[in-house]
């Protein structure tokens, strides 16, 4: 199966204010696994940003002068995408943007739809856990995904981060395989040969601790005794160690 997580930025929050897309990323998965292919560029919107905008995702219509209008890119974006399933947070925000941008270009062109299934991660997490904030940023700290350098919004940076959400509310990376397995040409299972170390190979120093260092240790285990009962789990196992041995 190939997915593709998909993020936008945008010159501000309403397409039917005419507000436009400045900044497309999109990673590909395939069986679950990141690729490291990915999509991503950033777009000449010929209007202004608006600053509450630039205030989330830093870009400013300084920086995008020089940048492709989305009619130079449509048709290398719709490359990558189609027949893909796409992974959106807020799908219809993103979709809506995506399908004005592709109707500028040509009325025939269809949306997105026509060309992608879309799962929606925000449809998704609102279900998994009702009542509860499901935001990017609540997903991140919910599931322990990084997220520390996400300052500022920007469409690859939230699409990288959104794959890795995805992949943890879904279960997380199932496709990938244990080291020393594969598959043979025929798609079955096998197991490839396991590596050992040479027989040869020089033998680890064992660096045994000082009279200081023992003493030190059985002073900090009678304090631990002290206060426990006389319950001292590393001499209740070395006793038991004596015994079996």
């Amino acid at each position: 199966m190939r997915q593709i997580v998909l993020d936008t930025e945008t010159t501000g929050l309403e397409v039917a204010q005419g507000h436009r897309i400045i900044e497309i990323g999109c990673v590909e998965l395939v069986n679950r696994k990141l690729t490291g292919n990915h999509y991503h560029q950033y777009i000449n919107p010929h209007r202004a940003i608006d600053q509450g905008a630039i205030e989330v995702h830093g870009i400013t219509s300084e920086f995008l002068a020089d940048k492709p209008a989305f009619e130079a890119i449509s048709s290398a974006f719709t490359e990558f995408v189609r027949g893909s399933e796409l992974i959106i947070h807020n799908a219809p925000f993103d979709l809506g943007f995506l399908d004005s941008e592709l109707q500028r270009v040509s009325k025939n062109t269809g949306r997105v739809v026509d060309m992608c299934t879309v799962i929606d991660t925000l449809v998704m997490a609102r279900s998994k856990h009702p009542g509860q904030r499901n935001s990017l940023d609540a997903l991140c700290q919910r599931y322990e995904v990084d997220n520390s350098q996400r300052d500022l919004h920007g469409a690859l940076l939230d699409a990288e981060i959104l794959a890795d959400v995805y992949l943890a509310i879904t279960g997380g990376q199932t496709a990938l395989q244990l080291s020393g397995s594969g598959n043979d040409q025929n798609g079955q299972s096998r197991m490839e040969p396991i590596v050992r170390l040479s027989d040869n190979r020089q033998s680890l120093p064992v660096i045994q601790a000082s009279e200081i260092e023992r003493t030190a240790h059985e002073a900090q285990l009678d304090a631990i005794a002290s206060v426990s009962g006389g319950k001292v789990l590393w001499r209740d196992s070395a006793a038991e160690a004596a015994v079996k041995g």
